[in-house]
């Protein structure tokens, strides 16, 4: 497998709407083990943003230029829509580039295998954008599953809903199913994995889904999702861009007691905002947002852990370097897609 020797890591950002311009660049630039020099975008107020954003960063107008330096980069992410990341995957694969991919990966199954063997015939890593294990939400979680404070687990919720009944003006309201939309695909590839974190493999999967956004002919707007896992816990996942009222965030119970907790991370809003990572405020949870553990009348707060989205960053860093491993196993989420294909056939 190839290493990168030098530093920084020469990176390439494709796409700079939410996930590129949200996400992967102010999370690159914040990494001083990176180094942010080319944007691919030909959004005419994308460019200007990018520009002014990250001055020393190229700004190039297709993935085609941007191939003709592969030479001069190390690392490319793409932050585009699900149907066209395989296309791009295997071409920067072929290129010797090491790729990072958003999430949903791509929009089969098969084509997630396709391109896991072609980059270790490649000699290139692969890995996937599972940003939302590194929400504060869910450290916090697994902090109080590891302390035994629930006792034996039976039933797992967890939700994430907004309300956005005019549509989520980008990709999400016009990719087709079989090209990788939905929010089963977007937003099920994040709690399906946070899922398979927690409590193992998946036995058996059953799940609902129904478009009740403005565009009839698009894919699914919401989601329900149950899992048997192999451990024994039952998972009930709900996703819905429709949702006027919102459910709680993680409702898990025990033999001992419970934990609830209500909203949603707050890393995102902060990066939109403009946030960068390093500030002493970024990924802290106000306690008011604190999840409670106990039974009902005799609850208490739990603090919250911090938000840590550049630990992917960092992992992966240490990883092209030879110096540990993949912050996401590209298989983990070829096995979600194999949940939601399955979810999907029956649904």
């Amino acid at each position: 497998m190839r290493t990168v020797a030098a530093a920084p890591i020469r990176t390439a950002v494709v796409g700079f709407g939410i996930s590129g311009r949200v996400f992967h660049a102010p999370l690159i630039a914040a990494n001083p083990g990176f180094s942010l020099d080319v944007i691919v975008t030909s959004h005419l107020e994308r460019v200007a943003e990018a520009a002014r954003l990250y001055p020393q960063a190229r700004i190039l107008p297709t993935p085609e230029e941007l191939f003709k330096e592969a030479g001069n980069l190390d690392l490319v992410i793409l932050g585009t829509p699900p149907d066209i990341h395989f296309g791009l995957a295997a071409t920067a694969i072929a290129h010797g580039l090491h790729v990072v991919v958003d999430k949903p990966f791509v929009p089969t199954s098969d084509l997630g295998a396709e391109l896991i063997s072609r980059a270790a015939d490649g000699g290139v890593q692969l890995t996937v954008f599972q940003n939302r294990r590194w929400d504060a939400d869910f450290l916090t979680l697994r902090k109080v599953l590891a302390s035994g404070a629930l006792g034996e687990i039976s039933s797992f919720e967890s939700r994430f809903e907004w309300w956005r009944p005019e549509g989520f003006g980008n990709w999400r309201d016009t990719v087709s199913l079989a090209e990788g939309g939905g929010i089963l695909h977007d937003l099920g590839a994040h709690l399906i994995d946070q899922a398979i974190q927690l409590f193992g493999p998946v036995d058996r999967s059953y799940g609902e889904t129904a478009n009740r956004g403005p565009h009839p002919d698009a894919a699914d707007t919401e989601a329900f999702v149950s899992l048997q896992h192999a451990s024994g816990v039952r998972s009930r996942l709900w996703m819905n861009g429709m949702a006027a009222q919102a459910g709680p965030r993680f409702h898990v119970l025990g033999s001992r007691s419970g934990y609830t907790k209500w909203g949603l991370d707050g890393q995102e809003p902060a990066l939109a905002a403009g946030l960068p990572p390093s500030d002493p405020a970024y990924g802290v949870e106000p306690q008011e947002r604190w999840g409670l553990l106990g039974a009902d009348g005799a609850t208490v707060p739990v603090p919250a852990e911090r938000g840590a989205y550049p630990q992917f960053y960092a992992g992966l860093s240490a990883a092209l370097r030879g110096d540990g491993p993949l912050p996401v196993n590209p298989s983990e989420p070829l096995e979600v897609l194999r949940v939601i294909e399955g979810i999907h056939a029956l649904a």
